[in-house]
């Protein structure tokens, strides 16, 4: 999807330049709609990585004022030094706990943004904490887990919320193709392991959950999924992959991969099922699908080794099994790879940019206050660019 006349990003860095010469769409959206972020101030939360460093830069060169802060253990010092210097507040590091990720959010809150960028709902949440912010005209939400998280709440937003995720252009390329090899990939980094004739298991057949199970399956791996949506369950088996309850299949699984986006999805009946030498990775947003109290019971040591965003913890259990956590389950193709691929991510943040320049501007007549889908006709416009790049590769 890459141009023959490479983009250039403002942000002096390297990884963010490479990044930049693939993401001809995002440059192409930038150039026709700066207009609508210039004077604008954007709180953001979002992975701090390269590919999200070429929009922050485009939209700080197009006037924007931006406060950004990343997502837990995820962002690369390097891309955030390289922000600061280009002149963008960045607050936060990727040692930063769930505690300091909250003071960050608040941080970006208090700069008073009247554009919101989320990604987990955690900017949008601190919003509705405080009763609302001053000028607030509307958010974007990068995530399915934070659209989930915004229509289980009692109160919902009184502004626009875009989730980016709800657009099938998104759910095909980016989730389910460019999430599944960036998984697949951030696991091998992490571990060494083989994936072919592995037994892998993969919970939740969401488009992320369907990209990984089908990455997995593409390398030889003997793919299982537990889905409780009898029709993604339905669509794994017509996939080729074997379908059963959790607890059914853990006994037999050697690579556990949990992409459902809900917390405590393994409880303590599926700790008591896992095989021993069971590899736990974590694909969705939040690392909470594993309960920890429920592990916790079950542990009488843990052993970490590795490199940072590669950790693995051994838990041994009292009945002598031993279960590797990858990451503590954070995003293992961020902690332990790149992220998904740039391509993929030119697609999404085009998402990002277009939509968050509808709510700026109000031309999209089909907004109103509360959480839903990419407007259609962006979401066409954009399917329709990507052919369009595709086509002349």
């Amino acid at each position: 999807m890459s141009q023959l006349t490479p983009a250039r990003c403002p942000v002096p860095h390297d990884g963010t330049q490479w990044a930049a010469r693939h993401m001809p769409m995002l440059a192409a959206t930038m150039r026709t709609h700066a207009s609508a972020f210039a004077g604008r101030r954007i709180g953001i939360c979002l992975h701090i990585e390269p590919k999200t460093a070429v929009l922050v830069g485009y939209l700080a060169q197009a006037g924007a004022e931006i406060v950004l802060t990343g997502s837990p253990g995820t962002t690369q010092e390097d891309t955030a030094d390289a922000l600061r210097d280009y002149g963008v507040t960045v607050v936060g590091h990727r040692s930063d706990d769930l505690a300091r990720h909250r003071e960050n959010i608040a941080r970006v809150l208090d700069a008073q943004p009247d554009l919101i960028l989320d990604n987990g709902a955690d900017l949008i949440e601190g919003v509705l904490a405080r009763g609302g912010l001053p000028g607030l005209v509307g958010a974007t939400e990068e995530t399915t887990t934070g659209g989930l998280r915004i229509r289980s709440w009692d109160r919902r937003p009184d502004f626009p919320v875009i989730v980016i995720n709800d657009s099938r252009l998104k759910l095909l390329v980016e989730n389910e193709f460019g999430v599944g090899q960036s998984v697949v990939q951030g696991f091998m980094n992490a571990t060494n392991l083989m994936i072919p004739g592995a037994r892998a298991t993969v919970v939740g057949y969401g488009p992320c959950g369907r990209g990984v199970a089908d990455t997995l399956a593409r390398l030889g791996a003997r793919v299982t999924v537990a889905d409780t949506d009898p029709y993604r369950a339905l669509e794994a088996v017509m996939a080729g992959h074997r379908v059963g309850a959790l607890v059914d299949l853990l006994p037999r699984t050697q690579l556990l991969f949990l992409a459902t986006g809900h917390p405590g999805v393994i409880g303590a009946a599926e700790v008591g099922a896992l095989r021993d030498g069971t590899v736990v990775a974590g694909v969705g947003h939040m690392p909470w699908e594993v309960d920890a109290n429920a592990l916790a019971e079950h542990t009488v040591s843990v052993h970490r080794s590795g490199p940072s965003g590669q950790e693995r913890a051994v838990h041994r259990l009292r009945d002598g099994r031993e279960i590797v956590i990858l990451a503590d389950t954070k995003m293992i193709n961020l902690t332990a790879a790149k992220g998904n691929p740039i391509e993929a991510m030119d697609l999404g943040l085009t998402l990002q940019a277009r939509s968050l320049a509808a709510i700026a501007t109000g031309h999209s007549p089909s907004l109103e206050s509360g959480v839903q889908a990419v407007p259609a006709a962006i979401d066409r416009q954009v399917a329709a660019d990507l052919v369009d790049t595709l086509s002349r590769i």
